[in-house]
């Protein structure tokens, strides 16, 4: 079933012959659509296995696999904006645990979901990788519950680290 004009209004750069990609950060370039099952909860995940960034202080290039998981409320991410947002980190200079909340704060921002989770998943550099958790469930619902029990049992089994 095709999605009406009203379910895809703002969707611009699906539509676009050309695609343009971000010298900087850019949160702007973010779109969502109408989700049509508002009344089910179910998870979508979304791996960015080719993400970088800049070590702000050395400038050095970083390197992850980003791992967005939510539970949409009225509004889902559309994937190619996402993807060029994404992209738009290439030349951003921030820590790893900064890029993994702005990133949950720009995705909050634009759908307003009942829950979301961002994991980053780092190379090593200097022989250590970090991997920076972070989660949100919507306040005053049983989405701020489970916030809290998935961060407080994130890293119960955590995996063998073979340099990735």
């Amino acid at each position: 079933m095709a999605r009406t004009k009203e379910e895809t209004e703002g969707i611009t750069l699906l539509k676009a012959s050309q695609t343009k990609y971000p010298d900087g950060y850019a949160p702007d370039l973010l779109e969502s659509f109408q989700n049509k099952h508002p009344e089910n909860d179910y998870f979508v995940k979304l791996n960015c296995p080719e993400f970088t960034s800049l070590c702000p202080i050395t400038g050095q290039p970083d390197f992850a696999n980003i791992i967005i998981s939510y539970i949409p409320n009225e509004r889902l991410v559309e994937s190619k904006s996402l993807k060029l947002y994404l992209f738009s980190y290439r030349n951003q200079g921030d820590f790893h645990e900064d890029c993994v909340n702005r990133i949950m704060k720009d995705l909050i921002a634009l759908m307003e979901p009942k829950y979301i989770e961002v994991w980053g998943r780092f190379l090593p550099r200097g022989g250590i990788s970090i991997d920076p958790y972070c989660n949100y469930g919507m306040p005053g619902t049983k989405w701020e519950k489970m916030a809290w029990e998935r961060l407080a049992n994130h890293d119960l089994y955590p995996e063998k680290v073979d340099n990735r």
